[in-house]
This record gives C-alpha cells, sequence and structure tokens, in this order.
C-alpha cells in the first residue's frame, strides 16, 4: 500500500478510470494529488481572427480561462473522493506541456507512485497527438501505474476473441 499518487486528469471519463486504481493502492490513511495542466496548443489558430495582435490576445486568454474550469472540475472530484472514501485530497492546477509537469509535479510532492490512465492512440494518431503516458514512462523516476485506455482494451479483447476463434 502506498502512502501517496499523483493521478493527472484531462478533464476526461477516460482520464478518471484511473481514480478507482489509485484508491485501490492507497493506504487506508493515503493521500490523492489530483494534477490537471491546460495545455496550450503549439501554435494559435489565426485563420480565425482579423490580425494576428488579436489571434495572440485571445490564445492568451483562452488559456487563462480554461484555469478556473480545471480548478473546479478537481475541487468537485476531490469533494467527492473526500465524500466517498474519506481520502486526504489536494489538488493541482498547472499550465504548460503535459508531461513535462507530471514528471515534475511527482517530483517536488515525492509522491510514492504516478497512477494515469492511456488514450490508447496508436499509429497515426499517437505520431499527431503524441503520448503523455510515453514521455512520462519515458521522464519519470517513480513508478508510472499505466491504466489502459477503454478503446485499447476493447482491441485486446477483440484481437484475444479472434485469435481464440481461429484455434
Amino acid at each position: 500500500m502506498l502512502k501517496h499518487v499523483l493521478v493527472p486528469l484531462d478533464g476526461s471519463t477516460l482520464s478518471q478510470t484511473a481514480l478507482d486504481h489509485a484508491i485501490r493502492i492507497l493506504e487506508p490513511n493515503g493521500k490523492i494529488t489530483l494534477l490537471t495542466v491546460v495545455e496550450a496548443p503549439s501554435v494559435p489558430i489565426y485563420d480565425f481572427y482579423p490580425t494576428p495582435t488579436t489571434a495572440v490576445t485571445e490564445y492568451s486568454s483562452a488559456i487563462h480561462d480554461a484555469t478556473p474550469y480545471a480548478t473546479e472540475y478537481l475541487e468537485r472530484l476531490a469533494k467527492e473522493l473526500q465524500d466517498r472514501h474519506r481520502l486526504r485530497v489536494e489538488i493541482e492546477v498547472d499550465m504548460g506541456e503535459p508531461a513535462a509537469l507530471i514528471i515534475e509535479a511527482a517530483a517536488r510532492l515525492n509522491v510514492d507512485a504516478i497512477v494515469m490512465s492511456t488514450h490508447g492512440r496508436s499509429g497515426l494518431g499517437r505520431w499527431l497527438f503524441g503520448s503523455v503516458t510515453q514521455k512520462v514512462l519515458s521522464g519519470s523516476t517513480r513508478p508510472v501505474m499505466v491504466i489502459p485506455g477503454q478503446r485499447s482494451a476493447e482491441r485486446e479483447k477483440h484481437s484475444k476473441d479472434t485469435n481464440a476463434e481461429k484455434l
């Protein structure tokens, strides 16, 4: 049983599947830190704005406007975890590159492990969007528990079923 785990969340239901696993590996008086990283797109989309100045202003504003929503999201989840499971829960919202900030938070908070789900992208999707999970696995000095995404789990089950039929 672990004393402190970090659970990165991106606002998706899929990312929240990591919470059940984190709860199971925590000791009774353990602590969970929920982290959401508001990621700025690498390039603002200028086509939608009349001038580049407007684009930069709107771009910056949109990123900063996301922070209160992320905080509200984490506060809601934290309250639910505290009420239902009587856990100690802390929240953090950061802005920047998700994998780097997850790794940094894990080290700074001295967590025992990072528990996160993966969206299960492969091929072109992974190439286009990258894999935060893969970057965390590669860069973290802390243990990382990866919960497979639903699509990934469904593909694996389908593959096993198909292979069983061939036998």
